[in-house]
């Protein structure tokens, strides 16, 4: 009888095991070549091909000074977008946060008025499926797109449940925008909300993005009381950034660029304020933003006037310790520039604006004056932007350049007014924003 060599049958058993397999993968190849000659495969989901994600509304997170205390009740903010679309979704941020945030149910609808909705428009919004969610501290959530007809220049209302007591340690403190607390209850369904109080400021909302054109971008507006809209009027949409984008949708292929507000009130270049820096902030505020490919930049005039204010309001707070040069303010631009670029974006200087007469001797003075001035000239010349928006002369006052314009200040010397904003608006060169990638 023949001696069986298992080392053989080892073998044909390999060999055969590896036929098999090539066969399979031979077939996979085919299949795989078939596909694509058919074309790629649907997407997850359906309407969303040759289209991208793009922010339509947004604000910046800041720690509150004293939070707003949430009791098991619901919040109706009203956001306005820029830019529309079919497809919503919304970014929650606990940024601020030291414990973890619960969200209990979030609903977004069309806007009627007041904190009323247009009845059928409510969708909820799900978090990877889930009717509610669980934000860690510093953490954001993004809900699950829903189909909600969004026009551009509209007004959404994102409504949210806390249940129990938490305290809205994530805020963006200068709206501009009423925003609606409901007695206890869930109430994010409801058409008419009932109100127990309201404020203006937002809480936990950081951004609301559409599913747009993939040729779709976001401008994102960086800055500080003068981009974030101090002085406007409240819920009338008065901000430069919204007259921005109120001239984009008059304006041929304009209707594919949204605004971004990222202006903080009180903000910073180099030094925190009542909100983050902007050097300490740009990625989480800018650089993320989906669809974010241009960057304007009116940042510095805080840098100047606030060491002399506040170390005179408030002597122990170090503030003495916080003046700073041109160079340094020049410098802080410089690395917003870089980062930008790194990431792709275009990135554009707006000159700082007058600031004559704003709390003389303390915010105002003749050596800030000689900052702005050198700050301004460096913008204007140095061609590290790519672009220059020249704030600073759209608003000024001719006769005396180191006032506004009287027709533009809104009163306090250093915030426009309504009109003001809107001469802001209509000295951004369209132009700067066609995209050649």
């Amino acid at each position: 009888m023949q001696t069986r060599n298992p080392w053989a049958d080892a073998r044909h058993t390999f060999g055969a095991s590896l036929r098999r397999r090539s066969l399979a993968l031979a077939s996979l190849t085919l299949l795989a070549l078939s596909s694509a000659a058919l074309g790629p495969p649907a997407l997850a989901h359906d309407g969303e091909r040759d289209k991208r994600w793009v922010g339509s509304w947004s604000a910046s997170p800041q720690s509150p000074a004293a939070p707003q205390q949430i009791n098991d009740q619901t919040i109706r903010e009203i956001v306005h977008l820029s830019i529309g679309g079919e497809r919503v979704r919304v970014r929650l941020s606990n940024a601020f946060g030291t414990t973890s945030l619960v969200v209990g149910a979030a609903h977004v609808a069309q806007r009627s008025s007041g904190a009323s909705i247009v009845p059928g428009s409510s969708r909820a919004l799900r978090f990877n499926g889930a009717t509610s969610t669980t934000i860690p501290p510093g953490a954001v959530a993004v809900s699950d797109p829903v189909h909600l007809v969004a026009p551009a220049l509209g007004d959404l209302a994102v409504s949210l449940f806390i249940p129990g007591r938490q305290p809205a340690t994530t805020e963006h403190s200068l709206g501009r925008q009423t925003t609606y607390l409901s007695p206890p209850g869930n109430f994010a369904d409801a058409v008419a909300m009932p109100v127990d109080r309201s404020t203006q400021s937002f809480y936990f909302l950081a951004g609301v993005e559409v599913l747009a054109s993939e040729k779709a971008r976001a401008i994102v507006t960086l800055g500080d009381s003068i981009t974030d809209g101090f002085a406007s009027t409240v819920d009338a949409n008065k901000r430069w950034p919204n007259r921005l984008a109120e001239r984009l949708q008059a304006h041929k292929g304009g209707n594919r660029l949204a605004v971004l507000n990222a202006g903080i009130s009180g903000n910073r270049v180099l030094h925190d304020n009542v909100g983050p820096n902007a050097l300490g902030r740009l990625d989480r505020d800018v650089l993320v933003q989906s669809g974010a490919r241009f960057l304007v930049v009116l940042e510095g005039i805080n840098d100047i006037g606030i060491p002399g204010l506040f170390s005179v309001l408030f002597p122990s707070g170090g503030f003495g310790d916080q003046f700073v040069s041109a160079e340094q303010i020049i410098a802080g631009h410089k690395q917003i520039i870089d980062r930008a670029h790194a990431m792709g974006m275009k990135v554009f200087g707006g000159t700082l604006t007058p600031f004559r007469a704003f709390v003389p001797g303390l915010y105002f003075s003749e050596e800030g004056e000689a900052k702005r001035q050198a700050v301004n000239h460096w913008i204007r010349n140095s061609k590290a932007y790519d672009a220059v928006i020249d704030f600073d002369k759209a608003v000024r006052d001719p006769s005396d350049p180191s006032r506004m314009l009287p027709i533009y200040d809104s009163g306090d010397n250093l915030h426009p007014n309504d009109a003001g904003y809107e001469a802001m608006a209509n000295a951004v060169d369209l132009s700067l924003f066609k995209d050649e990638d």
